[in-house]
């Protein structure tokens, strides 16, 4: 079985997708109190700690690494899914949506792509990386 068609990927997108959720609330409630880059940052930061735990219990079970092992790995694969979030977010917010005459809800669509955008390398680090 492919290995993006996998019951494994299947939870990692259900787990995944609520800790997006949390992220993507997270980045809305924080811009209220600071900058749009700086809430994207700290919602990554709340999502990526409620992926963890929910993938450690949910997806990776079977994982021999040791917790502190998964961790720091876990944080290195995110490190890279934080990047492509931010530059995305940011590169649709003030440029490519501005560009396309929209003007509501411009940081919430451009942060919902950017959470999506890593999705698929964050599964194949999490899976040969953090999890194995």
């Amino acid at each position: 079985m492919p290995v993006f068609r996998s019951a494994q990927f299947m939870r990692f997108l259900l787990t995944g997708g609520l800790a997006a959720a949390v992220n993507f609330v997270s980045c809305v409630l924080f811009n209220h109190w600071m900058g749009y880059s700086t809430a994207i940052i700290l919602a990554y930061l709340v999502g990526m700690t409620s992926a963890f735990l929910l993938s450690r219990q949910f997806v990776f079970r079977g994982g021999k690494q040791a917790l502190h092992h998964s961790a720091i790995y876990f944080v290195l694969v995110n490190a890279v899914g934080i990047i492509q979030t931010w530059a995305v977010s940011l590169s649709l917010a003030t440029l490519v949506l501005p560009a396309l005459g929209l003007t509501h809800f411009v940081p919430e669509i451009a942060h919902a792509v950017g959470v999506v955008v890593p999705v698929f390398t964050s599964y194949i680090g999490h899976k040969h990386l953090s999890f194995r």
